[in-house]
């Protein structure tokens, strides 16, 4: 059974109902799963998992949450090495850059994707939520 980290920021809400809805998916396909907020992350923990999906939300000009999210992000993407990853988050405007300049610096870091990320406008509606789902999913396999 793979053992699999759902690690997000939320500020609103909106991208925690999205992290729910990726664990949602990951347990439905078989996989241990532990949601944790960034906070209660690190780079310690990186090797006790076998996946991971991260979810931060589009802040200020289009950059992930920078006070807790990002520090905990640039300490753990070196580390993640082959294991699969997917990304997801809300925004609530602007086109989603912040979220294709995150998903390059991944893969500059070497990253692998089991899957395209998913971001929605604002709440997660049900076509959202089955996308999370499916990132879970992805995760499992």
């Amino acid at each position: 059974m793979k053992k699999v980290a759902v690690v997000y920021w939320s500020g609103t809400g909106n991208t925690e109902a999205m992290a729910q809805a990726v664990a949602d998916g990951a347990k439905k396909s078989g996989a241990e799963v532990t949601v944790l907020t960034c906070a209660e992350f690190g780079l310690a923990q990186v090797g006790s998992f076998d996946a991971f999906a991260f979810g931060c939300p589009a802040m200020g000009a289009e950059v992930l949450e920078e006070s807790e999210f990002q520090p905990m992000w640039d300490d753990c993407k070196g580390a993640l090495g082959s294991k699969p990853v997917v990304l997801f988050g809300s925004y609530g405007w602007g086109d989603g850059e912040w979220m294709r300049s995150w998903a390059s610096d991944a893969e500059e870091a070497g990253i692998m994707f089991a899957a395209d990320y998913v971001i929605c406008n604002d709440a997660p509606d049900d076509d959202a939520k089955a996308k999370c789902e499916a990132l879970g999913a992805a995760l499992a396999g």
